[in-house]
């Protein structure tokens, strides 16, 4: 990952922690969709570790917050 888009990503992974609670869901219930690990979760979502994550993976959270996935990818500033 490069050092530029390091405050995007942790922008998305605090995007992906608000939109998983709205749904009052657990890292726990979102990574049994996702069958993923919870700590990949909990990395992605942590703001002091920057996780790259692919759009592949964007798109697959985002259909299990069902959002559309734009929804994790825009910033205002």
């Amino acid at each position: 990952m490069q050092i530029e888009f390091k405050d995007n990503y942790i922008k998305i992974g605090l995007k992906i922690s608000y939109y998983r609670k709205l749904k009052s869901l657990t890292q726990e219930q979102l990574a049994g969709i996702l069958d993923c690990g919870v700590s990949f979760i909990g990395q992605i979502e942590a703001p002091n570790i920057y996780k790259a994550i692919s759009l592949d993976t964007l798109f697959k959270i985002a259909k299990a917050l069902e959002i559309p996935p734009y929804k994790l990818l825009y910033f205002e500033d």
